[in-house]
Parts: C-alpha cells; structure tokens; sequence
C-alpha cells in the first residue's frame, strides 16, 4: 500500500472521506476504473469527478496525522470483494496518531 499510486477523490477543497466507527476514512482507488464505479455512486451527477494521485505512504504519513482525528485509508471500497482497509493503528499509520499507541 505505501509504494502504491491511489487516486483520491477530491471534493470541496480537501480529499473525499467518510466517516464510520469513529473513525475518518480516506478513500482512495486503485485505477481509474475503481474510481468511476465510485464517482456513479457519489459523483457530482454529470460532471466529471476531480482526483489527486498520491502515494499510499504519502497519505498515511502525512494527510492522515493532519486531519486532527482518527483517520484510516480505504481502498478500492466500489469493488465488490476486493476493498482494503488500512486503519488508524500502529504499523500504518505514525504513531503519534495511532489510536492504540497509548494502550
């Protein structure tokens, strides 16, 4: 995941995220196909949904100890069978916002 280029959809001003468990979600796809099977479902209706490409270890490292909260990677997540969850704990993200790096 880290050395992987993932296409972020971008929506006002910021990365595309969800929120469930508590936990912010940044969702991010795979390939261009990945991403279209989204943007129908949560697009912005007819016109074309903007993206960032970034690299996985940028996200985790570096958006994810910026949002303030516990925030997780979600890849792939409009391909049945094939989504990854990456969440907040040590090992993938920094530890100093790993939700189970003071236990």
């Amino acid at each position: 995941m880290r050395r992987a280029v993932l296409l972020v959809p971008v929506a006002g001003g910021g990365l595309w995220s969800a929120h469930s468990g508590g936990v912010r979600w940044i969702c991010a796809f795979t390939d261009e196909a990945a991403l279209a099977r989204f943007a129908v479902l949560h697009g912005p209706g007819d016109q074309p949904m903007e993206y960032a490409t970034l690299l996985g270890a940028r996200i985790v490292d570096e958006v994810v100890p910026s949002l303030g909260e516990p925030a997780g990677l979600a890849v792939d997540i409009a391909t049945e069978g094939g989504s990854m969850f990456f969440p907040p704990v040590a090992g993938i993200v920094p530890e100093s916002v790993a939700v189970d790096a003071h236990e």
